[in-house]
């Protein structure tokens, strides 16, 4: 435990460079790894990296899904609708600013709306729960 602290921070500041760097280089990430994919043997990914981004899309759903059963296993603790919370806002202002900034898709501005209210939701409660602790 004596390095804990000092791990998670490293691990949060890697966590948000490497959120931050798909985010605005996605593309680039692909290139960087397909680029050096051949030199080892193995295939590249498709340039769109549809596939890669769907196992870190369901990584998310899989840890969201945990959130709410652990919401539902812990009624009294705040730090799981919290975290919800912050998950599904910050999807739906991502939705949101790419729906106004990149593209006005549909699923764009569907997702901002749907994980939105579920953020809302469950911050409502966040906040019922620690009203009453």
């Amino acid at each position: 435990m004596k390095y804990y602290r000092t791990i998670s921070l490293l691990l949060a500041i890697i966590f948000l460079v490497v959120g931050l760097t798909f985010l605005f280089f996605a593309n680039g990430v692909l290139a960087f790894f397909n680029g050096y994919a051949a030199q080892f043997g193995m295939a590249q990914t498709a340039p769109d990296g549809v596939n890669f981004y769907l196992i870190l899309a369901a990584g998310y759903m899989y840890m969201v899904t945990l959130l709410a059963f652990f919401m539902y296993r812990h009624p009294g603790s705040r730090k799981y609708p919290l975290l919800l919370a912050n998950a599904k806002l910050c999807s739906s202002l991502l939705s949101l600013g790419f729906f106004l900034l990149v593209q006005p898709c549909l699923i764009y501005l569907a997702n901002c709306l749907v994980d939105g209210f579920i953020g809302i939701v469950v911050l409502f409660f966040y906040f019922k729960i620690k009203a009453q602790q």
